[in-house]
């Protein structure tokens, strides 16, 4: 069966080849109208462009990279799937890189996608990335790049992150109304965006409730989990909180393991909430509360600022800030109903 091409959409649709190009790259310039009747047709037809002949004609290589930390964890790989669906759609492929939370692998991972020539580039940054220089320099030679998650909080960029502030606050506030009055939070390295937002939110909601902040029951945690582990083990020893907030669900994991190992309770004891939501979160024992991150919608939104930024769309615009709302899922290991 011989593929449909430009031409014979334009045909069908007595329309020239110029409008349904622009059509199905959603140009500004076409009707909404035009675009109805155009992308309904192309999904009819099962029409797919050709990423080679886009390329030679348009000087691009209509690919695009997405630099995370982490491709087994779960938040990411979410955020990798909303990415790639939408880079599809408009017609772009992508080339995933992992840096493993290191700031030298970052950098080469950055390099390879200039060396590669790729249109621009989705990123969120290692735990260990505290110079921005290279990527200060690649934006201001205006390389398309998108910044999400884990973001450059002193660069002007595009970025795209989940409201960090108020998922920390409901899930500190949460705990707080189930009566739990030394409140630990187990965070991720002090240079990275989301572990300042999230201990914001958590100091807000101690203040709200007239609690004093203690700086004893707050850890700091590298991503070493024999290292986690005996830290968590050491805070209750020395601190007895009676909850845990814990910035991401895999720091939540390593909260439960100690927590058993210890013998401890949950929630009896010490409550425990987590941030991301893993798929497993709910088959645990007990299940957790956690705070979802729209994480398939945050990839999504981050590829379509950054695709409308290659293809030279809104450049009237500034850089901007996306932030998209958590939601608090309660389950057994917060919830005193279960005790």
């Amino acid at each position: 069966m011989e593929s449909v091409t430009i031409k014979d959409i334009a045909k069908a649709l007595n329309l020239s080849t110029s409008t349904v190009s622009r059509a199905i790259r959603g140009s500004y310039e076409i009707s909404e109208t035009t675009k109805k009747l155009v992308l309904d047709y192309v999904k009819k037809v099962n029409y797919r462009p050709n990423p080679i002949a886009l390329s030679l004609k348009e000087n691009k290589s209509r690919s695009i990279g997405i630099i995370v930390p982490e491709i087994a964890n779960n938040f990411f790989s979410n955020a990798i799937n909303g990415a790639e669906e939408i880079a599809q759609e408009r017609g772009y492929r992508v080339m995933i890189f992992q840096t493993r939370e290191s700031a030298e692998k970052e950098h080469a991972c950055l390099q390879h996608v200039l060396d590669r020539k790729l249109d621009g580039v989705l990123m969120s940054l290692s735990g260990n990335t505290k110079d921005y220089s290279f990527l200060e320099t690649m934006l201001k030679e205006e390389f398309p790049m998108v910044f999400f998650d884990r973001v450059p909080h002193t660069l002007k960029a595009n970025k795209v992150v989940a409201d960090n502030f108020q998922g920390a606050f409901d899930a500190t506030e949460h705990l707080i109304k189930m009566g739990r009055k030394r409140i630990g939070h187990i965070t991720s390295p002090p240079v990275l965006s989301i572990t300042k937002e999230r201990l914001a939110g958590y100091k807000a909601a101690l203040d709200k409730h007239n609690m004093e902040y203690n700086p004893n029951l707050v850890k700091y945690m590298e991503f070493d989990y024999s290292i986690i582990t005996n830290t968590i083990k050491q805070l209750i020893h020395d601190e007895n909180p009676d909850a845990l907030f814990t910035a991401s669900d895999r720091l939540a994991l390593s909260c439960y393991g100690a927590i058993k190992s210890l013998k401890v309770e949950i929630p009896k004891q010490i409550a425990v909430v987590g941030f991301t939501n893993l798929k497993v979160a709910d088959l645990l024992n007990p299940p957790m509360t956690t705070v979802k991150q729209p994480a398939f919608e945050l990839g999504a939104e981050a590829v379509n600022i950054l695709i409308d930024n290659i293809e030279g769309k809104k450049k009237e615009q500034s850089y901007r800030k996306l932030e998209l709302p958590t939601q608090l899922i309660i389950r057994e290991s917060s919830d005193n109903e279960a005790i």
